[in-house]
């Protein structure tokens, strides 16, 4: 008996020490992460964007405009596997490098797990320049491993760039039994705007490489843009500057609000800034998948939901496959489009940036892939989320306990 006793309280003391030093590594690492950032403000830009709504449609694009490229190829993704089309994509990759080409490609720590070592080493034997983001390091181990670079920026001989929500994989050209078709929404941008994406890019490889590439003496990577047609901001986000972005978006917003998300976990100050602009008689439309295609993520937006129902929002669930787009609709004035979900994960962890759209052709086109999507939904009901269900409470009370981190 004193065996197991004693068995109990080391196992209680090893789970006591692990938590303390998982929250001391978060607020230090977080306290240096946030005193660390510096806001920046890029300008207004005009090009022209082109919103691919397709896995198949968008490969096919993207890889036609990488084949053709003449200089160079920068691309950041947060995820990268070894199915069919990763490997399709790595060959054109290896082949640009082969004819030349300065070609890079960024893959997030967590997001490339699923790479093979293999693959690795013949990019890299190929000429193609390849590096992990956010490896995990001292003296916050804990808190290093939280933060994602998420961003999905590729960027062709500096004149044409791709960003949204589409990632590299099978599943996005729907060959995912549980979860297809997918739904996402990405960008095609020509003209001023892909100079940001450019520099972002360099920022982030030389975080992760430690190269610094001085644009001065690489001017093959900024050629001479022309204007377009579609006025547009980047915006570049980690730590908190999301957070304040959303705020001030929901709190100057005056007739409507539309939210599209895979996951709808917002923060506390988010979400009351949201109600605060229903109980002024702001419309909030909320578009959320009914499959979920992580655990708990589902639930952890109840508690969110039955609030914004209680208040008059509609709130739909879409039935036909995966919802993943990442869109916000401010009174039909801002169109926002990019990486970040309307959740703390981005919120607070993820490195992320968004596209916001001024010109009223492009926000008309995407509320209308809204409206379409939303054909494609069931409206949820107050009723439906209400009642007992004890296998959904303890569900709820454990992804309360871990929305943080979802």
């Amino acid at each position: 008996m004193s065996n197991v006793y004693s068995t109990f309280t080391t196992i209680v003391i090893v789970v006591i020490f692990i938590g303390l030093y998982c929250y001391l590594d978060y607020r230090l690492g977080r306290n240096k992460h946030i005193a660390s950032l510096k806001t920046k403000s890029l300008p207004l830009r005009t090009g022209q964007v082109e919103i691919i709504t397709n896995g198949t449609k968008l490969f096919d694009r993207f890889f036609q405009d990488l084949r053709q490229a003449r200089k160079n190829i920068h691309i950041i993704s947060y995820i990268c596997k070894s199915d069919r089309i990763s490997q399709d994509f790595c060959k054109i990759l290896m082949e640009k490098a082969g004819e030349g080409l300065e070609v890079r490609l960024l893959i997030d720590w967590a997001g490339g797990f699923r790479m093979r070592r293999k693959q690795i080493k013949e990019l890299k034997k190929a000429g193609v320049r390849f590096a992990f983001a956010r490896k995990p390091k001292l003296p916050y181990l804990f808190y290093s491993a939280q933060v994602r670079n998420h961003r999905k920026i590729s960027v062709i001989d500096g004149q044409t760039a791709y960003l949204g929500g589409y990632n590299i994989g099978d599943e996005y050209i729907g060959l995912h039994k549980k979860l297809s078709p997918w739904r996402d929404y990405h960008m095609r941008i020509t003209g001023e705007g892909v100079r940001d994406l450019q520099e972002q890019f360099l920022l982030d490889w030389e975080e992760a490489a430690k190269v610094k590439i001085r644009a001065a003496e690489h001017p093959g990577y900024f050629p001479v843009l022309q204007k377009g047609t579609v006025r547009h901001r980047f915006f570049p986000s980690e730590g908190s500057l999301l957070e304040q972005c959303f705020i001030r978006l929901f709190k100057n917003a005056q007739s409507s609000v539309f939210i599209g998300s895979p996951y709808f976990i917002p923060s506390r100050a988010v979400f009351r800034e949201l109600l605060l602009a229903i109980d002024r008689g702001v419309a909030c439309t909320v578009l959320v998948p009914q499959k979920a295609d992580h655990p708990l993520v589902k639930e952890a937006s109840f508690s969110f939901l039955r609030k914004l129902l209680k208040r008059g929002a509609k709130v739909y669930q879409y039935t036909d496959g995966f919802y993943h787009a990442k869109v916000l609709l401010i009174d039909d004035k801002i169109c926002d489009l990019g990486t970040a979900n309307f959740d703390k994960r981005s919120i607070f962890w993820n490195m992320e940036i968004n596209c916001f759209i001024y010109e009223k052709s492009v926000i008309e086109e995407v509320k209308e892939i809204f409206g379409e999507d939303i054909s494609h939904s069931r409206e949820l009901r107050l009723e439906d989320l209400q009642g007992f269900h004890p296998f959904r409470t303890a569900k709820e009370l454990a992804a309360r306990a871990l929305s943080f981190f979802l």
